[in-house]
Order: structure tokens, then sequence, then C-alpha cells
């Protein structure tokens, strides 16, 4: 089977406001549908986002494994699933997690656990 090249886009390029996905079709046959079909919450994930959950699920839930698994603090692999939770839209239910202070996203870019670009994300988030 030939997996997609490419991720379809979430958003409309020209103005911003969410796509519907109005046709689907099958490599094998051709056949195609054509309506308005549900939105996928999971289908905006980049593939960072979307390792990070199937290690969570491959994990049970545990974020300790997820931590082991991807090689950063405990601390990070927290602010990423509490990231990933935000961008699903159920921030709320993780809303008694503490946030990763500063030194703490400092730190943990001094060790190598956490990416700049990431650390700026947390940093900005945090002001």
């Amino acid at each position: 089977m030939n997996q997609p090249k490419h991720r379809a886009p979430v958003d409309c390029p020209v103005c911003g406001e969410g796509l519907i996905t109005t046709r689907v079709g099958c490599r094998a046959c051709g056949s195609e549908l054509a309506g308005e079909f549900a939105h996928c919450d999971f289908c905006g994930l980049n593939d960072r986002e979307a390792e990070l959950l199937r290690v969570f699920l491959a994990s049970r839930g545990n974020l300790r494994e997820v931590e082991k698994h991807l090689g950063v603090s405990y601390p990070t692999a927290r602010a990423r699933f509490t990231a990933l939770l935000t961008k699903l839209g159920l921030g709320g239910t993780d809303a008694a997690a503490p946030a990763m202070s500063r030194e703490q996203v400092l730190s943990e870019v001094a060790s190598g656990a956490l990416a700049p670009a990431e650390a700026a994300e947390l940093l900005a988030a945090l002001e």
C-alpha cells in the first residue's frame, strides 16, 4: 500500500480558517466519494506530536515510560504532553499539572534534553 507523501493541511492557506474534507478516494480502484466528512483532530499533529501520542498510548499512559523512550526528563515529557493536550483541545484536563519553571526549562536546554526552539515556546508560554 502506498503511503501518502504529504500531510493534508488543516488550516486554509488563504484565510487561516479550518479546512473540511470534501472528497476521499480509493487508490486501488479509483472510486471517489464527495461530501462533507468529519474532521480528524489527530490529523493536524506533526510527526513529533504523533510519536509522543503513540509512545504514550503504548506505555498505557505512563509518563515515566514516555520519558525513557524519548530520552528526556520527566518535566520535559510532561510539558510536551501538556502541549499536545492543549493542541487537541483537551488542555483543561491537566490543569492541576504545574508548568516547568524558567529555571527548569533552561536546565533542560543545558543538559541537551530540550531543543532550543521548544524551550523558546515554553518560555513564551510562561510570560
